[in-house]
Order: structure tokens, then C-alpha cells, then sequence
């Protein structure tokens, strides 16, 4: 009989992306009594609760409900739902209800934590999971490694599954890792450390103390990959310890320095876990990016086409944009407007790019700064559309140029989220370069 089989279990915040989706799949599965409770409406919810349809599931929408949680045997809390300051979780604990999440229900369950990798860290840390996963593909057998955790979907979909010669590679965020049990990775990578979700963790030390959890309790014999930045965390764990300082010298088809200290990262992983380094360099190789972080998309006519659609700030716009020989960037800015400031985007864009191509409600703004600048002979077209500056730029663009979508903004002004608006910019590259 499978513990979860008879028990009331409810899902606190399904999520708008599907935090709670698997959770919820997975208690169905095994025979509990499931309720989902979001703040979110049907409408706002409507992606996630897709991939529930015809399972017996109950629903509190628009609200949660005290009681609910209260008279619940087990509640599974999305991460994004901070547990220390939730009056409503506090009654459950008051209540003698356990709490737990997603991502330790898989790790209570997974066959061997001698066959585990756990990534963190404040960037890279996606594609370094998935540089991961793809070169131990290539090596052991697409059937033998997992990639989940905080990227992809949920691995209790397949955790029964799994055997003892099968590989796990999750990432772990920090609200993942803040309330994570007294497990880590036998193969711990951090590629960096630097402030983020102060809203949530409140100070520098609390984001870090959640992030130092990956090492907490690990054990001799175990690795230890770390980034340059955070090389003083070995005296965290009993691990063997390599620092990563150099980025990887190979043929990467995902551009910039950035990329090649996450594929040494991934390498040095790899190889821990008994891939033989010059196999996962060949397959690193091979490896076409996330989408929407660099993803390389295509050659045509000697241009490249690259969707950084992910790509929602001015800094990760800049960043993606130095990946690039200045001179050679066709490049699509703007998005919805999150009053940041742009100029700083606008000059770089202009000193590095031949040509910038502005969209959505920021384009004006973006244009108005770029003709400012006089230091450069990089061309500023107003497109309103990603159609008309995807279209404009595959007609400028010559053989050994790149046709970049970093927009350094949000996306919602005229897409729902930054996946729609990088796969709309990947059919309009297909369908303009076919016509031509």
C-alpha cells in the first residue's frame, strides 16, 4: 500500500506554469483524496489545469480556505509559497498537518542518491543542468538520465520508474532548497553566487544559507563542483572539491564566455559521475542551447539566428549581446514596459550591433535613447511588431551576421509569456527565410 493511498491531500498554488501540476498527478495516482487551492482563477490557471482534465480532482479556486489545510493528512506546498510567512500554513502546522513539496516527495523516492546531481546557483544554473543531462544522454543512453527538478516538468511522473543505474539531474532553486530535508546530491554543482529574491529571503546571508543547503549533507566521497565566486563554500562539505575558473575551449553552439564556464561546469559534473571528458565535449558540442536562452535556432545564408526570448532584463540583454563580434548583431529590443531603465541597453546595443530593430511598448523608448547615440553607425529601425523586425532584419542581415531576439523586456505587453514570444520568433524565421 502506497502512503499516500486514502489520505486527504491538498495542493497549495497549482501555479500559472505548473508548479503544482505533478504533485497533484502524482497523489491522484496512488490513491489520495486531492483538492488544488489557488489565489489564481480558473481563467489565469487555465494552462496548468489543462494537464489535470479527466482526473478526479476537487478545486478552490479565486481563494484558499483555512480549513481546508487544517483537516488535510498532508499538504504539498508549491515552492513559490513561502512557508515561514504563510499564516495559513502556520494554522496547518498548529493543526499537526505535515508539509511538504514536490521536490521532496522525489527525493524520498528515488532509488539511488549515489546516482544524483544537484545544480544551483544564482545564473546559469538551467543551462548547466541541461548541458548536463545532454552529454550524459549521449554517453549512458537517453533511457538511463532524468533532468528535472526546477527545470522541465516533474520527475514523479516517472520516479516509480526509475532504476538503480539511472541518473538523476535536478535543479534546485532556493525556495526549493530553503526547506529541502537532510539530503544532498551526491554530486553537488553551485556556478555562482549573487543577490536575488531579496523579496522573498530578505537578506544576502538567508539567500545564501538556502543556497549553501545543497552541500549540507553531503558525505565523504562525494563531489563538490564549484564556480570561481563561490570557491570558499568547499569548507561546507566533506565532498571532493574542483573550482571551475576556465571556461571550456570547444565548438559550442551556444555562444559567449558565459556558456562555455557553464559547459566546464557541466564537464566537470559529467565526469564525476564516470563520463569520459572527451565524449562529453563532443556532445557538448552538439548541444543547440535551452529555448529561449541562447537557443540556436538556425543558419540560413551564412547568418545565424539565435532566440534569447528569456532574456527580460537590460543586464541579460547586454550579456547576451557581448557573446556576439561587435558589428555583426541584428538585434531585436523592447517588450513590456517594467520601468527599468534602458539607456544603458541602448548604448551598448548601438556601440556593439550593425543594426537594432525595436518592438513592443519599450520600442520607442529604446529608439529614442539608440539615435542618441553618435558613436556609432549602428542603423535604428521602429517596428512596433517581432513580425515586421524579425521580416526587416532577415533582409538586412549578411553572410556571417546574426539575427539576435534579446529583448531585454517582459513580454506581456504582446505575448502571454517570453516562450510564446520566442517560438513566434522561431515560425517567423522559418517562414522568412523560406520565402526567400
Amino acid at each position: 500500500m502506497h502512503p499516500l493511498e486514502g489520505q486527504r491531500v491538498v495542493v497549495m498554488g497549482l501555479g500559472r506554469f505548473g508548479g503544482g501540476v505533478g504533485a497533484a498527478r502524482y497523489a491522484v495516482k496512488h490513491g489520495a483524496d486531492v483538492l488544488v487551492t489557488d489565489q489564481l482563477n480558473e481563467k489565469q490557471l487555465a494552462r496548468s489545469l489543462s494537464e489535470l482534465r479527466g482526473l478526479p480532482i476537487d478545486y478552490r479556486l479565486g481563494e484558499h480556505n483555512v480549513s481546508d489545510l487544517t483537516r488535510a493528512d498532508l499538504v504539498i506546498v508549491n515552492p513559490a509559497v513561502d512557508r515561514r510567512n504563510n499564516p495559513l500554513l502556520r494554522a496547518a502546522e498548529a493543526a499537526a498537518v505535515p508539509l511538504t513539496s514536490e521536490i521532496e516527495l522525489l527525493i524520498e523516492r528515488l532509488p539511488q542518491r549515489g546516482r544524483t546531481i544537484g545544480v544551483t546557483g544564482t545564473a546559469g544554473k538551467s543551462t548547466t543542468v541541461a548541458m548536463i543531462g545532454h552529454a550524459m544522454a549521449a554517453c549512458l543512453g537517453a533511457s538511463r538520465v532524468h533532468v528535472g527538478g526546477n527545470l522541465g516538468g516533474s520527475l514523479l511522473d516517472v520516479v516509480d520508474d526509475l532504476g538503480d543505474e539511472d541518473w538523476v539531474v535536478l535543479e534546485l532553486s532556493s525556495f526549493m532548497l530553503e526547506t529541502l530535508g537532510n539530503w544532498s546530491p551526491h554530486i553537488a554543482v553551485v556556478t555562482n553566487l549573487s543577490d536575488n529574491h531579496l523579496d522573498r529571503h530578505e537578506t544576502p546571508d538567508a539567500y545564501r544559507a538556502a543556497k549553501q543547503r545543497l552541500l549540507g549533507h553531503q558525505q565523504t566521497g562525494d563531489f563538490t563542483i564549484l564556480g570561481e565566486t563561490v570557491a570558499d563554500w568547499a569548507e561546507h562539505t566533506p565532498a571532493k572539491v574542483t573550482v571551475v575558473k576556465q571556461p571550456l575551449e570547444a565548438n559550442l553552439l551556444t555562444p559567449g564566455e558565459h556558456n562555455r564556464l557553464n559547459a566546464a561546469m557541466a564537464l566537470a559534473a559529467a565526469r564525476c559521475a564516470g563520463v569520459p571528458p572527451l565524449e562529453s565535449i563532443r556532445a557538448l558540442e552538439q548541444f543547440p542551447g535551452l529555448p529561449h536562452r541562447m537557443q540556436f535556432l538556425c543558419e540560413h545564408n551564412g547568418v545565424t539566428f539565435y532566440n534569447d526570448s528569456k532574456s527580460t532584463t537590460p543586464a541579460s540583454a547586454m550579456l547576451a549581446i557581448d557573446a556576439f563580434k561587435p558589428g555583426t548583431l541584428h538585434l531585436i529590443l523592447g517588450g513590456s514596459d517594467k520601468k527599468a531603465d534602458l539607456s544603458a541597453l541602448a548604448r551598448h546595443a548601438v556601440r556593439h550591433g550593425a543594426a537594432i530593430y525595436t518592438i513592443g511598448q519599450t520600442g520607442p523608448a529604446i529608439a529614442e535613447a539608440a539615435t542618441e547615440c553618435e558613436e556609432s553607425n549602428c542603423r535604428v529601425h521602429r517596428c512596433e511588431t517581432l513580425e515586421k523586425a524579425t521580416e526587416k532584419a532577415i533582409a538586412a542581415a549578411t553572410a556571417g551576421q546574426t539575427v539576435l531576439l534579446s529583448p531585454g523586456c517582459a513580454s506581456w505587453d504582446q505575448f502571454e509569456n517570453f516562450e510564446q514570444r520566442g517560438r513566434t520568433f522561431a515560425e517567423l524565421v522559418i517562414r522568412f527565410t523560406d520565402n526567400e
